[in-house]
């Protein structure tokens, strides 16, 4: 039998070993889980439990949102709504310098609060803003660094399917409360990456958009108004307790094929793609979250976890730990995926956070923001691939410019991490913890 520290460098070594080979990381979780397993079980036991656990990860009527949320932001891409929200943040940028790379920003705030996913962000928004900013003279490298940086607010401002994961995997942590928690985050956000665009504008002469009309203005926020009303009737339903998140889902489908439909922006077989496409997505989530499972299980019996937190803990200082927890979280958002990453160490860090009086809410988003900001980050950086092949540039071309947008992420990250009015203070005022 090995020990903990025999059995983590076990685990995350054939983990890390298998994703090297290029396997498929619902596989690679499942296999080195399996395999350390054997060190406390016998073989058909494992063989057992691995797919008991497999089956108990997933028999959840919560996680039903998520292919309910998947499914509105895909019905949302290819339905016409995106460019509404991005002709909204025209307006709201356009008196800024660098008003298209702001505009962009914005959009990504506001298509990324209602569909859910900043890579559908980073694709929609980009493919529309960025050929409008080349054509002003802006940097291809820098428009695209703008794209990525700010598509990961998406996954802070609800609905958000990583919140909802870790919901799930925290053992119930109210869906409303992190939901309700992420707005302030999300934000914050997205105006770090707005002060670095005022900065890099003004050096480099981006101009703002010309001045518009009241007719115009009214216009485009009356076309603008039934997608950010989406917003008000699944959160608000969600968050005063007339639906589960589940049924929230569902209803954001419904409302987004209804006005997908009163737009006619999307053929039948575009609604068929983003069918497809949702069921493809959703199974890979799916059975991420099964094979994860089986990890969790070997971790626990493995006695990992236990021995992570005390080795943290041994700091004695809740500044230290939770500078220690955010260095560990963005070193992990670097080389593996945001969904993997939340189902395999939110049981790590959870009884950390607990024995140092961090409110589980406040751990979500500290988790769900570090792993945000991986996700721009190469080489795992699933954002970070989007973006720049919707703006048809190399990983190596893009890199640079986004730096200082990772610092300046990073530095919200941490002002969110030491300060928890800002997840904490809209959850407390509506009585939801």
């Amino acid at each position: 039998m090995l020990d903990p520290a025999g059995a983590a460098i076990v685990l995350f070594a054939l983990f890390f070993g298998l994703l090297a080979l290029g396997t498929p990381i619902s596989i690679a979780i499942g296999v080195s889980s399996v395999v350390t397993g054997f060190a406390y079980l016998p073989s058909s036991v494992i063989s057992f439990v691995s797919a008991q656990k497999m089956f108990s990860g997933i028999d959840s009527f919560t996680l039903l949102a998520i292919p309910f949320f998947v499914l509105a932001g895909n019905i949302m891409n290819k339905g016409g709504i995106a460019i509404r929200l991005i002709n909204l943040a025209k307006l709201l940028g356009g008196r800024m310098p660098g008003a298209l790379a702001h505009t962009n920003v914005l959009a990504n705030m506001l298509f990324g609060s209602i569909s859910g996913s900043s890579i559908a962000a980073a694709a929609a928004v980009g493919g529309v803003m960025g050929p409008l900013q080349r054509k002003e003279g802006y940097d291809p490298a820098f428009s695209a660094a703008v794209n990525i940086a700010s598509a990961p607010t998406g996954i802070l401002i609800p609905p958000s399917g990583p919140l909802i994961l870790f919901s799930l995997v925290s053992g119930g942590t109210s869906i409303s409360a992190l939901f309700l928690g992420g707005y302030l985050p999300g934000i914050l956000m997205g105006l770090s990456v707005m002060m670095v665009i005022t900065f890099f504008a003004v050096r480099r002469g981006y101009r703002t958009e010309g001045s518009v009309g009241w007719s115009e203005i009214l216009h485009v926020t009356w076309q603008a108004l039934p997608p950010l009303l989406m917003i008000i009737l699944v959160i608000g339903g969600i968050a005063i307790g007339a639906f589960t998140a589940t049924e929230g889902a569902a209803v954001a489908v419904l409302y987004s094929f209804v006005l997908s439909l009163m737009y006619r922006m999307a053929s039948l077989q575009e609604y068929l793609e983003a069918l497809k496409s949702s069921a493809v997505t959703s199974c890979s989530i799916l059975f991420l979250i099964a094979a994860s499972g089986i990890m969790s299980y070997v971790m626990t019996i493995a006695g990992i976890p236990d021995v992570i937190a005390e080795t943290i803990l041994t700091f004695d200082n809740p500044i230290v730990i939770l500078l220690v927890m955010n260095v560990c979280l963005l070193i992990i958002g670097f080389f593996m995926d945001l969904t993997p990453a939340v189902l395999i160490f939110t049981p790590i860090f959870l009884p950390i956070a607990t024995e140092i009086g961090i409110h589980p809410v406040h751990l979500g988003i500290i988790m769900i923001f570090n792993l945000g900001v991986g996700s721009m980050t190469p080489p795992v950086g699933s954002v970070l691939f989007v973006g720049c092949a919707v703006a048809n540039l190399r990983i190596d071309q893009v890199v640079r410019p986004i730096l200082p947008f990772f610092f300046a992420t990073s530095a919200a990250l941490l002002l969110t991490t030491y300060v928890p009015w800002i997840t904490l203070a809209l959850p407390r005022f509506l009585g939801l913890m």
